[in-house]
């Protein structure tokens, strides 16, 4: 059978950001990892897989929503985000690179697995090697990953390209590979200034291409930048393997 593709319309979900209030550099992060937990259908499984873990933003939701696990295996590439993972008895830590294919050798082949992914795909170098592979892991899938949205005005007034990948590009891939349901949501976080924006990009982690630009270009472009905001954009995944 064909696979089936079910479209969402995009929705704005606004943040304000303000030095006094909020010192961290993963507020978008921290809730598109609420969002796409509050989105599994059940209060127990076997085996969860959670592809970029980075420091647990995925392990602690599922703790507030109350939802078990008999065995959680924690990927990603750097160990020093590893270290900063909760550890537990039943918590598997693997450091690898899921743009290998050999990597997902490590994980477990439970078939009654789910696998999980928040705001860490959009870096794979290879989307379909990426996909192919996280196909074969799992029965289920919840991804969640930025889009070229991101960042939108910021990229277009720089005169730079995205370094993430399109909305429909992600789609066409993971189509290939699963029955999906997406819905692209997007983000606004608001500065009291333009210091404090930029001071954000370089920190958060979701690259918005300042290394692209000297200087002089991103002096300007603080300068005249439109808005008091940032956007995001981010592709939402409930999905079943093919």
């Amino acid at each position: 059978m064909p696979n089936k593709v079910k479209k969402q319309p995009s929705a704005v979900k606004g943040f304000s950001r303000f030095a006094h209030t909020y010192e961290q550099y993963n507020m978008i992060q921290a809730e598109v990892a609420k969002q796409l937990v509050s989105g599994l259908e059940k209060k127990h499984y076997s085996t969860i897989i959670d592809i970029g873990c980075g420091s647990g933003a995925v392990i602690k939701n599922l703790e507030k929503r109350s939802i078990g696990f008999d065995k959680f295996i924690a990927v990603d590439l750097s160990e020093e985000m590893l270290s900063l993972h909760p550890s537990e008895e039943n918590i598997m830590k693997c450091c690898v690179d899921f743009n290998r294919q050999e990597s997902f050798d490590k994980l477990s082949h439970d078939k009654e697995a789910i696998v999980i992914s928040s705001s860490a795909l959009q870096w794979s170098k290879d989307l379909d090697l990426t996909f192919s592979c996280l196909s074969k892991i799992g029965k289920k899938a919840y991804f969640a990953v930025f889009t070229s949205g991101t960042f939108k005005t910021l990229h277009k007034n720089a005169g730079i390209t995205s370094p993430i990948y399109q909305e429909e590009v992600v789609k066409k891939v993971i189509s290939k590979y699963y029955n999906a349901n997406f819905i692209l949501q997007s983000y606004q976080l608001t500065f009291p200034n333009v210091k404090e924006m930029f001071r954000y990009i370089q920190k958060s982690g979701v690259s918005g291409g300042e290394r692209q630009l000297g200087y002089k270009k991103m002096k300007r472009l603080m300068e005249e930048y439109p808005l008091d905001y940032l956007e995001f954009e981010v592709l939402f995944v409930d999905a079943t393997p093919l």
